[in-house]
């Protein structure tokens, strides 16, 4: 009987508490350390310049002791190690934000002079804004799954999807997404499913992107982000983060290792009482709609036959914030803030309408959280149509 740890698969839930972690009884230790080092002691310059110039020329990560905060960090590394075993890819690179990520992947592609960018809507807005605006020198065509095939051309670098997307939690059948992406790596944002609930290299995906700074942390109290994919995709990410500065800090790594070893049972418990929350929801008469993806999750979206506003304003025990993934419950306007930043008619035209609202289901209790939406539902405005003059707010940087 194989009795070796290192090599019998293990599931999800036990990889996320271990994965990571493996070396740490030998060095007699319980509690990953937090390496919180800028540089390091270096007595030998001949061969730190060889290590210095093997990563130049190659992105792999340095043998031996760390060199300089900037290259590589060892409890960062610990985290990307941990990542990629819950995504099923060879390594993972991480970044101060998901936007840093995404920017370092959009570079990778152009330095090979593949700046076209197939892109399926919605995305989150400042995805979205990143890919219009063209601020890397990247030219994007916008196209639903059917048509990525026709978009895509000879300097296309990438195909991108969001699935559940944000925030309309519309989903894309991945496995003929990649059929039709034929030869061009595709890039899913996967920060809403996280790996407990989806996989997309199993799925045919190249390049997985996490705002990690939403489930994979978990609590609210970081910001981060995080590429998962084959090794020689990631050293080149490698690079790219060494020459751009876009660094993850070390406690930032620390909190999200973890933070990945709750993830199962936090995505698990929310996802249950979203479930419920969604099913309460639908038979609302004051919800036109409510947006739940098949594979579940702890993200709803519902569209309100009144004033949307009225109902962020009236909750007490849910918070009226952006972002999400965190162990409170969540909820924001989307066409106010998340995706102000896309225009107007890309954004209805991608399902954001202007009474969708958007939540993200915590760890309350199912009751408490119920309490506190039906009252917020019931507040003056909210369960009627609203007045053709009540304006959206004026634009502002958009939070995810």
């Amino acid at each position: 009987m194989d009795n070796d740890v290192s090599t019998t698969p293990r599931a999800l839930a036990t990889e996320a508490v271990h994965a990571g972690r493996e070396d740490l009884a030998a060095l007699g230790l319980h509690a990953p350390p937090l390496d919180l080092s800028t540089t390091y002691p270096s007595y030998d310059t001949r061969a730190e310049a060889a290590r210095i110039d093997e990563f130049a020329g190659t992105g792999a990560r340095p043998d031996g002791p760390p060199v300089y905060a900037r290259l590589d960090n060892p409890t960062t590394a610990r985290f990307e190690d941990a990542l990629a075993r819950l995504e099923g890819t060879d390594s993972a690179v991480a970044f101060a934000s998901g936007m840093a990520a995404l920017t370092a992947v959009l570079l990778v592609r152009a330095s090979l002079g593949l700046r076209h960018v197939v892109a399926v809507r919605p995305l989150y807005g400042c995805s979205d804004h990143l890919l219009t605006a063209g601020l890397l020198g990247t030219e994007v065509t916008w196209t639903d799954p059917a048509g990525v095939a026709d978009a895509i051309r000879p300097d296309t670098g990438l195909v991108m999807v969001e699935t559940p997307a944000n925030p309309t939690l519309a989903e894309v059948d991945l496995d003929a997404l990649a059929h039709s992406c034929g030869s061009v790596p595709l890039l899913v944002d996967n920060t809403f499913a996280t790996p407990v609930l989806q996989q997309p290299v199993r799925h045919g995906a190249r390049i997985v992107l996490h705002s990690a700074t939403k489930y994979l942390g978990g609590h609210g109290d970081v910001l981060g982000g995080v590429v998962a994919c084959d090794e020689e995709f990631a050293r080149a990410l490698r690079q790219v983060r060494f020459a751009t500065g876009g660094v993850l800090h070390p406690l930032a790594g620390y909190l999200l290792l973890r933070g990945l070893s709750t993830l199962p049972v936090r995505v698990r418990a929310a996802s249950a009482t979203a479930a419920e929350l969604v099913r309460r929801l639908s038979a609302d008469p004051r919800v036109a709609r409510v947006h739940y993806p098949s594979i579940g999750g702890a993200m709803i979206a519902f569209e309100v036959y009144g004033d949307p506003h009225a109902v962020t304003a009236g909750v007490r025990l849910i918070t009226p914030a952006v972002s999400l993934g965190s162990v409170d419950t969540l909820i924001q306007h989307p066409a106010s803030i998340s995706h102000r930043i896309v225009a107007e008619g890309d954004r209805r035209a991608a399902g954001v309408s202007d009474r969708l609202l958007r939540m993200s289901v915590g760890l309350e209790d199912v009751e408490d959280l119920w309490r506190d939406l039906t009252q917020a539902l019931s507040a003056p405005a909210a369960g009627t149509p609203r007045p053709a003059a009540d304006a959206i707010p004026e634009p502002r940087p958009a939070a995810r």
